[in-house]
């Protein structure tokens, strides 16, 4: 009797064995599978977008710093820096500047010339570029959108607010998605503006 129990608990033993050994190889898993899925090849092109992010990032625009600060010049700012960090570059404002007149909030952008005149000067587009006679529409303050004919403060505003939501105008007809101005409107400015 001792002796198939015995049997019997060998038997059950070696059974659970089998259970454990089955469970264990099926929860493993398979190398073949694993072999399948390249997953290193992949990190390359991540790698090389992270890059060109990087590069459209940290690029370098250049400024034309003229007028009342203390070393007029050009100065190579990063992309998004503001009129503040122009001023800061050349040296800040001179004792006669008027600083009533700049905007330091303004994003500077490549070739602008931006020219800080002194108390009692008048210098049209302070902080604008070359070409003073048009208004360059995606970085221009909302006092110097008004200067556009037939352009007043509610649709330069407008303006603003569409550059800040959607992003810089592409082209010219990107104007005709804002409201109030039309293909009139849009006619008699476009000799006024310049994009980019």
């Amino acid at each position: 009797m001792l002796q198939l129990i015995r049997k019997q608990l060998v038997f059950l033993l070696v059974g659970i064995g089998v259970l454990i050994t089955i469970i264990v190889v099926f929860s493993m898993p398979d190398a073949s599978t694993s072999e399948l899925t390249p997953i290193a090849p992949v990190e390359p092109a991540n790698q090389e977008d992270e890059q060109a992010e990087q590069a459209e990032t940290t690029s370098e625009i250049l400024v034309d710093i003229k007028g009342a600060v203390l070393a007029p010049g050009v100065y190579q700012l990063e992309m998004n820096s503001r009129v503040q960090d122009a001023i800061e570059k050349a040296g800040g404002f001179t004792e006669v500047a008027d600083q009533t007149v700049i905007n330091l909030a303004q994003k500077v952008f490549d070739e602008m010339v931006l020219m800080v005149p002194e108390k009692g000067e008048t210098v049209q587009n302070s902080a604008g570029d070359a070409q003073h006679a048009k208004v360059r529409i995606n970085y221009a303050t909302e006092e110097e959108i008004q200067q556009l004919t037939g352009i007043g403060p509610a649709k330069a505003k407008a303006i603003i607010e569409h550059r800040e939501t959607y992003g810089t105008f592409s082209k010219l007809e990107d104007l005709l998605e804002i409201s109030g101005i039309g293909e009139k409107t849009l006619e008699i400015i476009q000799e006024e503006i310049q994009i980019p």
